[in-house]
Formats: structure tokens, C-alpha cells, sequence
């Protein structure tokens, strides 16, 4: 099946926006971007899962978010299975 097409530069407002919403003492999952570009329907917002976790990723390495696994901060090339995201600490202030 394939999926909504969307734009990277999307997905990363959509990632930055709902860590910022959420903030620096809490996380979102990978999915909550998925269903808030691609609506409710798990066979659509499913196929989006790895363009959002790429461009967590990406955001990630650029210092804007923070990726985390198991409750911590992890470098993404160390990010296996589940893991949410937040915005950093300091950013938050800007």
C-alpha cells in the first residue's frame, strides 16, 4: 500500500511543533506525527513511519530535538525500536 505523500520539510514542523507543544519535560511518540499528517487510519498514518523517524533523526543530529530511548537521551544511529522524542532543554527557552 502507499501512502500519503509528504513533504520532509512537513513531517519536521510537525515533529518540532508537537515537541515544543508537549515540552522539554515530556516526550511524544513517532506516531502522534504520523496520525497528525496522515489522520486516524492505522493503514495510512503506519506507512509514514519511517519518513517521521528519519526526519526525528535528522533534527536530532542538527541539535534540535533529542531522541530517546528507554527514558534517555541516545545518539540516533544508537535508536532501535521504540523510541519518542522531545524537544531540548534549551531550546524550549529560545
Amino acid at each position: 500500500m502507499t501512502g500519503p505523500a509528504v513533504d520532509p520539510a512537513a513531517i519536521a514542523e510537525t515533529i518540532l511543533r508537537l515537541c515544543a507543544e508537549r515540552g522539554p519535560a515530556k516526550s511524544i511518540c513517532p506516531s502522534e506525527v504520523a496520525r497528525a499528517l496522515a489522520g486516524p487510519d492505522e493503514r495510512v498514518w503506519r506507512v509514514l513511519m519511517h519518513p517521521v523517524r528519519r526526519e526525528a533523526f535528522r533534527l536530532a543530529e542538527l541539535g534540535r530535538i533529542e531522541v530517546l530511548r528507554k527514558g534517555r537521551p541516545i545518539p540516533p544511529s544508537l535508536a532501535r525500536g521504540v523510541i519518542r522524542l522531545r524537544i531540548r532543554n534549551d531550546l524550549e527557552e529560545e
